[in-house]
């Protein structure tokens, strides 16, 4: 019996100017359908969403939803009542022991949240953060009874933990139908049983997820000689690093065993391991940075306590842990911009330092692109015997010969993220550390500038949620897991997982739940107490005293914002 589209498009148009981003598309989600959209930022992604959920009429063509259809989206831009409550937009009238009868209330207002107290439940909508405001529209729409839920980049503002539990809870509702645009290329291959590329106006459709879509795009183009050769290299050299990755990645995916192995087997490895390690030792010598029993405090918390941890020349190491976590206080303090109370940072005597921070530079918006690439220098080498022109390097990081001209002041954020990055390796650093440099990059960009990272023969730190890019150009992972220590991790992003899963279910049974999770608003007052036990008293009159210290630290930033902003 064939299965009954929930949402169909036929033929449908829509542009803004004078290319269409969506021409002549017909398509269908069906129920229980798991569907990622990949595409290069601007090809058309949200609008298509958009246009699936009514939000956008196309200027022609038609669109038909099934009778009684309940549908929820996840947007970029959300528009909510700055007075609304937490409680209001996500629990509506339901009384106390109605939501918190529910395993599955609890369970989202937990993870996404951080508890479900009163004084977290009954903070206004205009008091969070943005990355506070998209976690409780994500908690909203997975506390409704949908058919079809939509997702425009979920993962955005969520750690890795919050990510892994997302895809956990999403694969549970077995009948939901599910349409996600995200960059995050692990969540793909968890959720996606199909994947559309929006490119050129229209949809090619892939069977599986992220994985599968690289090897089918590969075999498609091998077969048809349509690619640039340069996109098309670009696809295989990943297409040999997920051969080579975790046998879980492609044993999910569904495609042509025989002809994947094919085509993996005559693929060199990603980088050449030994030729980067020959020139990041010639440049930087046998120390980049060495802790000898070092402790870090920030704002009365005590971040990295007696760490001792040497990083060598070559080291590319990925750098995980929750949001707050003190990740980026921890390169901070490397790059000597933070003094530890404690102990002793030996800094290598050649290293030369790139930092990419979460905060865009200040850059003239007069200059084009490619004069701010310019006004570091003219030319890099980005390995042994190997040089790139300023140009060459804008068009490997997505600005093509067009695109160099465009004025700083006309660019996206995420076009100022990726201008940031090329000035930063226009430097020629041998240590490059990298704060959350996936965010708001397309799929085509993440894997160009892993690409590019593939040849950077120095030292290499990231922090970053976006798990596949961590797996893809680090070797070894350290994680900050709440205790004071920086834990090495042989066992990457799931050996993390599995630490931090009991340290929280530690947590609940001693009533330290707060010191282990994050959350939106000021505590997790709500979980802590209630699972504290005979401590409850003790721990309430704790948690009383952290807020009032908390809010007074608010107060004083908040004097600081308005002299800064006068």
């Amino acid at each position: 019996m064939a299965v009954k589209n929930l949402v169909n498009l036929e033929r449908v148009s829509i542009s803004y100017g004078r290319d269409p981003l969506l021409a002549e598309v017909s398509l269908g989600v069906a129920a229980g359908q798991r569907i990622g959209v990949v595409g290069r930022n601007g090809a058309g992604k949200s609008t298509l969403l958009k246009v699936l959920t009514g939000l956008e009429a196309p200027d022609s063509g038609r669109v038909t939803r099934t009778s009684g259809l309940q549908m929820g989206l996840m947007s970029q831009r959300e528009a909510f009542d700055d007075q609304q409550s937490i409680r209001q937009l996500v629990l509506g009238d339901q009384l106390d022991h109605e939501w918190a009868g529910d395993s599955r209330s609890r369970a989202v207002l937990g993870e996404l949240l951080g508890g479900y107290s009163d004084q977290v439940l009954e903070r206004t909508m205009g008091s969070l953060s943005g990355g506070e405001r998209r976690r409780v529209d994500l908690a909203r729409l997975l506390l409704q009874d949908l058919d079809l839920l939509v997702l425009d980049e979920p993962t955005n503002h969520l750690d890795i933990e919050a990510i892994s539990w997302l895809a956990d809870s999403l694969k549970q509702r077995r009948n939901l139908a599910l349409v996600v645009v995200t960059h995050d290329r692990w969540l793909l291959d968890e959720l996606a049983r199909e994947t559309w590329e929006v490119v050129d106006g229209g949809i090619e459709r892939y069977e599986g997820g992220y994985s599968a879509f690289v090897l089918a795009k590969a075999e498609r183009a091998r077969q048809s000689k349509a690619e640039e050769q340069r996109r098309n290299n670009l696809v295989r050299k990943e297409l040999a690093w997920l051969r080579r990755g975790p046998p879980a990645r492609t044993s999910k995916s569904k495609f042509r065993v025989d002809v994947a192995n094919e085509l993996i087997a005559r693929e060199p490895p990603a980088r050449n391991n030994a030729e980067l390690l020959s020139f990041a030792n010639s440049r930087l010598g046998k120390t980049v940075w060495e802790l000898h029993d070092v402790s870090l405090e920030v704002g009365g918390r005590l971040l990295v306590d007696r760490v001792t941890w040497n990083i060598g020349p070559g080291a590319r190491i990925a750098i995980v842990g929750v949001n707050g976590a003190g990740k980026t206080s921890l390169v901070r303090m490397l790059l000597g911009q933070l003094r530890p109370e404690s102990g002793k940072i030996v800094h290598g005597k050649t290293i030369k330092t790139a930092y990419l921070s979460q905060h865009l530079e200040e850059l003239d918006p007069k200059w084009r692109v490619l004069e701010a690439v310019e006004d570091v220098a003219q030319r890099v080498r980005i390995a042994k015997g190997r040089e790139l022109t300023a140009s060459q390097l804008c068009e490997r990081l997505g600005f093509d010969p067009e695109a160099q001209w465009t004025p700083v002041g006309d660019l996206s954020g995420g076009e100022r993220r990726r201008l940031q990055l090329t000035r930063l390796l226009m430097g020629e650093p041998n240590v490059l550390v990298l704060d959350e440099p996936t965010n708001d990059f397309d799929v085509e960009t993440l894997t160009a500038l892993e690409d590019l990272l593939d040849s950077f023969g120095g030292t290499l730190l990231v922090i970053t949620h976006d798990r596949y890019f961590a797996e893809r150009v680090c070797d070894s992972f350290v994680g900050l897991v709440g205790d004071g220590s920086v834990r090495d991790l042989p066992g990457g992003v799931d050996e993390y997982l599995r630490l931090r899963r009991g340290q929280v279910a530690v947590a609940f049974q001693t009533g330290q739940f707060e010191q282990a999770t994050s959350s939106v608003g000021a505590s997790a007052e709500g979980r802590a107490t209630r699972d504290s036990g005979p401590t409850r008293s003790a721990l309430e009159q704790q948690l009383r005293k952290k807020m009032g210290r908390a809010e007074r630290q608010i107060k004083r930033a908040e004097v600081e914002e308005a002299k800064l902003h006068e």
